[in-house]
């Protein structure tokens, strides 16, 4: 990502999540905020809106983005006090939290959080009291510091999202964000995304992740890292996590997309693998 320059895929997520609250129905994430946000910005992606891979993409991240907040209800509900969003791009829970205790702090690029205040104030979407926003290049500082001068309590557990932003990371940046929510008291918990190793890729999902990362870095926003189950396992591991589970497009089908009238699910070529673990 270019110094002062906002991401771009960002804005293609945000997008794609307001779109889902016009073409899905049920929808599995329930997002107005997000339609406030983009304003008519969503209407790019209505006109492609029932292409195979367009609703694949559209499916993958309203379920990814339904899935951690439903382990985040589940951490709220054993005491967590604290919500970390990191990479947060044009993510809208701060702005629709329905847990009055609960601290978020909105961890992103500088460039990305500026253009994304701008959007706010755009729209007229107020800063909820308890939100902090925390400017982090996560090439240039540790998490640990970002979120030690926002006024992050290190000896209370947390939760944290980290959607969409690890396949960007380099694998020094990814280890030292995982050991620092690892270092977090019992009860503390990750869940993000990552792109399986290319060489573990069926033709069919080959084919797809190849024209992705061809679009993606010619954005200027390239993969840079990729994990086998055997690898990531290891890194869990070793940053003190004591369980994790893997939830890949079968488990999302079978946690979201049941008996849909409308058909939608799914695809074997999606991209997206998620992870939850535990301190």
């Amino acid at each position: 990502m270019e110094i002062g320059k906002a991401s771009q895929t960002a804005l293609r997520v945000g997008i794609r999540r307001a779109a889902h609250q016009f073409v899905e129905r049920p929808r599995i994430l329930e997002d107005p905020i997000a339609v406030r946000l983009i304003g008519s910005g969503f209407a790019r992606d209505m006109k492609r809106a029932s292409h195979k891979v367009a609703r694949d993409f559209r499916g993958f991240m309203a379920a990814r983005s339904r899935y951690v907040e439903d382990q985040l209800a589940e951490a709220v509900a054993h005491g967590v006090r604290q919500y970390v969003v990191l990479g947060a791009g044009l993510d809208t829970f701060a702005y629709r939290n329905p847990y009055p205790a609960l601290r978020v702090f909105e961890v992103d690029f500088p460039a990305t959080q500026e253009w994304k205040r701008g959007l706010l104030a755009d729209a007229r979407i107020a800063l909820p009291g308890n939100l902090t926003f925390v400017p982090l290049d996560f090439e240039r500082q540790t998490l640990a510091e970002g979120l030690g001068e926002a006024g992050f309590e290190d000896g209370a557990a947390a939760f944290f999202s980290w959607l969409g932003v690890v396949p960007y990371l380099t694998l020094e940046a990814f280890r030292a964000t995982l050991e620092t929510i690892g270092q977090l008291p019992a009860g503390s918990g990750v869940s993000f995304d990552y792109t399986p190793a290319p060489e573990t890729l069926t033709p069919a999902r080959r084919a797809v992740f190849d024209r992705l990362a061809a679009r993606l870095a010619a954005a200027g926003e390239p993969f840079r890292l990729f994990f086998t189950l055997e690898g990531l396992k290891t890194e869990l591991d070793r940053a003190g996590f004591q369980r994790r589970e893997q939830v890949d497009y079968r488990r999302l089908n079978e946690l979201y997309f049941r008996n849909r009238a409308d058909g939608l699910k799914l695809s074997p070529a999606g991209m997206g693998t998620l992870v939850i673990a535990w301190v």
